[in-house]
C-alpha cells in the first residue's frame, strides 16, 4: 500500500525488516497473549480432564462388567472387586447386575456427551474471542502507523497478517496452551491410574516414551523455517490476485488472461509444493511414532497377559482396562506432533503480528500539543527539507509564506515534490529539516486530529467507500445531517447528478465509486472535503484524470467550494491555475518562481513552455520564439487530429 500519489513504491526497506524477534520472545509473547485468557483456558482445561476422569469410569465400569461375567462362566475365576465396597445386592440375578452396570454406563455416557458439547462450545468462543481480539489490535495498529510504513510494504502482506497469520496465532492459545495443558494432566492422570494397577508393567510398556518427547522436538526444529517460509508464499499469491483483480481492466486490454492465470497458478503450486515437503516430514514422524506406540501394545500383551494367567492381573479391570489407557496414552502423545505443528505454525505468524504492532508510530500527537480549532492565520514553510529517504531528498530548503483566505497554485514537473508539499502539510510525514507553521506555530506542536480536520483534501484519484452516496460524504463528520450533505454536494455541483440516482443520496457506491464516472468522484470527493467545513482546502490535481467539459463543471465547483478558505491548488493546466491569487512553480525540489498567471507568462521559462504545450500564445517580445512556440502548437494540433 502507498501513502500519496507521489510518495515510493517499495523502494525502502521495509520498517519491520530489522527487528526480528527469537523463537524464545515470541513464545513469551505468545504465552503473554494466553495469560490474559487464563480464566476461560482454565475452564476449557478443567472440562477436558473431567472428560477424562469420565472415561476412565466408562472403562473402569465395563472393565468390572467383564470381571463379573467371566466369574460367572469360570467358577475358578475371583469375583470382582467392586470399587468403595458398591457391590450390588446378593439377590440380583446376573442379567440385573449387567444391566446395572449397562444403565450406569449410560449415565456416564449421557454426562459424557453433554459435557463435550459445553467443552466445545466454550472452546469456540474462547478462540473466536482471542481472533476478534488479535485482528482488532493488528487493525487498530495498521490505523495508526505512518505512511512510510505502507511505502515500504505491501498490501498483501498486510492483508495476510490481519488475516491468516492472525488466525495462526489464535490457534496458539486453543491449539497449543490448552491442548499441551490438557494433554501433560491426561497423562498424569492416566500415569497414577496406570502405576496403581501394577508398577511393573506400567513401566515396561512406557519405557519408550522418552524417544516420543525427543522426536517431537527434533520434528518441532526441522519444519519451523518451512512455516516462515510458507507465510512469505502465501504473501505473493495474495499480492497476485489482488494486483489482477485491481488490474483486470489492464489485463484484459492486453489480453494477457492466460499469463495472469498462470502466474496465480505458480505462486499456488509454489504454496502446495512447501506444504507438501511438510506433511511430507509429518507423515514420516507420525508413522514412527505409532510404530513406538504399537511396541508398547506388544509388551503388554506379552507381558500383561502372563500377569493375568498367574493371577497376578485381573482381566476387565486390569488388562483391559489397561490396554485401553495404553491406547489412550499412545493418541495423547500423538497430539505431540500436532502440537509441534501448531506451534512452528504460530511462530511464524506470530512474528509477522508482532511485526505490526512493534511497529513504532513516528507521526503521533505529543503530549504537549495545543488544540488547533481552525487555521485563522497564515501557513509558513521554513527551509523545509524532506525526503521518503533520508538520503534522497524531495524537497530542499523549501519557504513558503501563504496568507488566510489566499488562493495559492503550485505546478512544476513530475516528481518536483508538489504532492509531498500537500502530504507535509496534513502532517502525513514530518520534515527532516526545517518547520511548517500554522498561525505561527509549529506543525509538530499542534494536536494530530485537529491539524487533519482543519484542512479538506481532494486527490487526484479520490477513493470511495462501497457505502451510500451520503455515508461516502458526510465520512469525515459522520453525524452530519442530511441538510449539510446536501448543501456540500451543491457547492460541489454534485446534487443535480445525485438527484438522478435511483435513490439519491442513499444509492450505494459501488466498489472505489466503480459505478460512477471520473468526473461524478470527484465531485463526491471535493463534497467530502467541504462538508468538514474546512479552514483550509487542498487540492491534489483534482481535475488531471477528467475530460475537458468535466473539468470545468469541477473547476466552477472548485470556484465555489474555495470561498472564505485558504486554498492550495496542485495543478499542471493553466486553465485552472490562473483563477490562483499566486502561482509557485516548484522544480527538483525547490522553489524555482513564484507570481500571478501574467507575472510567469513573462518570466518563468517553465511556465511558457507549459503554457505553449496547452495552447496559449505567449507573448515574449522575441518573435523568433513566439513562431517556434505556433510551431510546436500547431505540431500539437496536428498530432492529436
Amino acid at each position: 500500500m502507498s501513502g500519496l500519489s507521489g510518495s515510493p513504491q517499495g523502494s525502502q526497506t521495509s520498517p519491520q525488516a530489522s527487528r526480528k524477534l527469537s523463537s524464545k520472545k515470541l513464545l513469551r509473547r505468545l504465552l503473554s497473549l494466553a495469560l490474559e485468557y487464563r480464566g476461560p483456558c482454565l475452564a476449557v482445561v478443567v472440562m477436558q480432564i473431567v472428560l477424562v476422569i469420565l472415561n476412565l469410569s466408562t472403562l473402569g465400569i465395563t472393565g468390572l462388567g467383564i470381571d463379573y461375567l467371566t466369574s460367572q462362566v469360570l467358577t475358578t475365576s475371583s469375583p470382582p472387586q467392586w470399587p468403595f465396597g458398591m457391590a450390588p445386592p446378593a439377590s440380583w440375578t446376573p442379567l440385573q447386575v449387567i444391566t446395572g452396570l449397562s444403565g450406569l454406563i449410560l449415565c456416564v455416557a449421557t454426562f459424557t456427551a453433554a459435557l463435550k458439547y459445553l467443552a466445545a462450545v466454550a472452546s469456540s468462543a474462547l478462540s473466536q474471542e482471542v481472533l476478534v481480539r488479535i485482528r482488532t489490535d493488528v487493525y487498530s495498529k495498521l490505523q495508526e502507523l505512518s505512511f512510510d510504513f505502507y511505502d515500504a510494504g505491501e498490501s498483501s502482506s498486510i492483508i495476510n497478517r490481519a488475516a491468516s497469520d492472525a488466525n495462526n496465532v489464535r490457534n496458539f492459545v486453543d491449539g497449543v496452551i490448552i491442548k499441551v495443558l490438557t494433554v501433560m494432566l491426561t497423562l498424569i492422570v492416566y500415569l497414577v491410574y496406570m502405576l496403581k494397577m501394577h508398577v511393573g508393567l506400567t513401566c515396561v510398556c512406557l519405557a519408550s516414551t522418552p524417544l516420543l518427547w525427543i522426536g517431537a522436538v527434533v520434528f518441532s526444529k526441522l519444519v519451523q523455517p518451512a512455516y516462515r517460509q510458507a507465510s512469505e508464499l502465501s504473501d505473493v499469491m495474495i499480492r497476485t490476485l489482488v494486483e489482477n483483480l485491481q488490474g483486470i481492466q489492464v489485463v484484459k486490454g492486453f489480453a494477457r488472461e492466460g499469463e495472469q492465470a498462470k502466474r496465480f497458478q505458480e505462486a499456488n503450486e509454489n504454496i502446495r509444493n512447501l506444504k507438501e515437503s511438510i506433511f511430507f516430514r509429518i507423515s514420516t514422524f507420525q508413522p514412527g511414532m505409532g510404530l513406538l506406540t504399537q511396541i508398547n501394545m506388544l509388551v503388554l500383551i506379552g507381558y500383561g497377559g502372563t500377569l493375568v494367567i498367574r493371577g497376578e492381573l485381573a482381566l476387565g479391570t486390569g488388562m483391559f482396562v489397561f490396554a485401553n489407557l495404553l491406547h489412550e496414552f499412545a493418541n495423547q502423545i500423538s497430539q505431540i506432533t500436532n502440537i509441534a505443528n501448531t506451534i512452528q505454525t504460530s511462530l511464524a505468524s506470530g512474528e509477522r503480528v508482532f511485526e505490526v504492532l512493534d511497529e513504532p508510530i513516528r507521526i503521533q500527537t505529543s503530549a504537549s500539543a495545543k488544540h488547533l480549532t481552525s487555521v485563522s492565520d497564515s501557513i509558513e514553510f521554513q527551509d523545509v527539507s524532506f525526503g521518503y529517504q533520508p538520503d534522497r531528498l524531495v524537497l530542499h530548503d523549501v519557504s513558503l509564506r501563504i496568507e488566510s483566505g489566499e488562493c495559492l497554485g503550485i505546478t512544476g514537473p513530475t516528481g518536483s515534490g508538489k504532492t509531498t508539499l500537500l502530504g507535509l502539510l496534513k502532517r502525513f510525514y514530518d520534515v527532516q529539516s526545517g518547520s511548517i507553521r500554522l498561525d505561527g506555530v509549529d506543525l509538530r506542536d499542534l494536536n494530530l486530529d485537529d491539524v487533519r480536520r482543519s484542512m479538506g483534501i481532494v486527490f487526484q484519484d479520490s477513493f470511495l467507500f462501497s457505502n451510500t452516496v451520503a455515508s461516502n460524504i458526510a465520512f469525515g463528520v459522520p453525524d452530519a445531517s442530511l441538510e449539510q450533505i446536501s448543501a456540500a454536494a451543491k457547492i460541489a455541483a454534485a446534487d443535480d447528478f445525485i438527484d438522478e440516482l435511483p435513490n439519491r443520496y442513499e444509492s450505494m457506491v459501488g466498489e472505489h465509486g466503480s459505478n460512477l464516472s471520473g468526473g461524478q468522484r470527484q465531485r463526491l470527493a471535493l463534497a467530502r472535503a467541504i462538508v468538514t467545513n474546512p479552514s483550509v482546502l487542498l487540492l491534489d490535481d483534482a481535475t488531471a484524470s477528467v475530460d475537458p467539459e468535466t473539468e470545468h463543471e469541477i473547476r466552477e465547483a472548485m470556484v465555489a467550494a474555495m470561498h472564505d478558505r485558504t486554498t492550495i491548488i496542485v495543478s499542471n493546466r493553466l486553465s485552472t491555475l490562473r483563477k490562483t491569487d499566486r502561482i509557485v512553480v516548484l522544480q527538483h525540489g525547490t522553489i524555482s518562481a513564484v507570481g500571478t498567471h501574467d507575472e510567469l507568462l513573462d518570466s518563468c521559462e517553465y511556465y511558457q513552455e507549459l503554457a505553449a504545450l496547452q495552447g496559449y500564445l505567449v507573448d515574449t517580445g522575441n518573435q523568433q520564439e513566439k513562431t517556434e512556440r505556433r510551431r510546436v502548437q500547431s505540431e500539437l494540433r496536428r498530432i492529436r487530429a
